[in-house]
């Protein structure tokens, strides 16, 4: 089974339609854990009422809000799940239906997969939280029109969809496209090296060294680009005061293994 872990924090109308997509996927064998750091009532109030009208398993974990502090609720969703793959996902980002069917095609033992994302800009995002319901098909509808439009910053990502191959793994270390919002990686592997560092407080760079720190234990990165695709909804840039400081310690911590 997969087991999707999925952080939110204070944006239930995201969440809404991100859970809402969750529950179109063609293939259902997986669990949702959604990893809230420190989200007021309306969110609680909003996965129940989901919980209530879903077959899917579903389990809130929550933490009090103290600041950024992605990486400790994230390490209780990964002792929580009981799946042996694990996905990570944003609570402002939308799936296509067959999102877990697609991580699933490209989960191999060794692997690790960082996924891509589409950028949808603010007024589509406002268009989209502001509706009752996520409908796939007729976003795909109009999927030229919104690129167009400048609203949306990929097309064919969307509409091609390509198959697993040695030209998706990594030789080594790179930063570029590991994004939180859309990774995978086997439990036990995420156990082998402690999970998230939970000293790492405020936005930016855990998932990075949680990448780096897996490549180092021996796993294989593998992209997940033109495959599982996110819809990311537009919001404004967190806090980054912390993200310089974040980002010196995984170059510190790059530098020192390869010594």
């Amino acid at each position: 089974m997969i087991s999707i872990l999925l952080a939110t924090y204070n944006w239930p109308q995201a969440l809404k339609l991100c859970l809402q997509s969750l529950e179109t996927q063609t293939d259902r064998d997986f669990e949702i854990i959604i990893a809230d750091d420190g989200s007021t009532s309306s969110t609680k109030d909003l996965i129940d009422t989901f919980k209530a009208q879903s077959s899917l398993p579903i389990t809130h974990l929550w933490q009090e809000d103290q600041g950024f502090r992605k990486a400790k609720i994230l390490n209780q969703a990964i002792e929580n799940a009981k799946g042996d793959y694990l996905v990570f996902l944003d609570g402002d980002c939308i799936v296509q239906p067959d999102f877990v069917a697609q991580h699933r095609a490209l989960s191999q033992k060794g692997f690790l997969v960082t996924g891509s994302r589409v950028l949808l800009n603010e007024q589509l995002t406002r268009e989209l939280t502001d509706s009752d319901s996520w409908n796939y098909k007729a976003f795909q509808s109009h999927l030229l029109r919104y690129r167009f439009a400048g609203q949306i910053n990929k097309y064919w990502p969307l509409k091609i969809k390509l198959g697993d191959g040695h030209w998706r793994i990594y030789k080594k270390f790179v930063w570029r496209r590991i994004k939180g919002c859309n990774m995978a990686c086997w439990k036990a592997d995420a156990q082998a090296i402690g999970g998230f560092d939970e000293t790492m407080t405020g936005w930016g760079h855990e998932d990075a060294d949680f990448v780096f720190r897996l490549q180092h234990n021996h796993i294989k990165r593998k992209s997940g680009s033109w495959a599982t695709e996110v819809l990311h909804l537009f919001h404004k840039i967190h806090d980054q005061s912390n993200a310089a400081e974040n980002a010196r310690r995984v170059r510190e911590k790059i530098l020192a293994k390869a010594l």
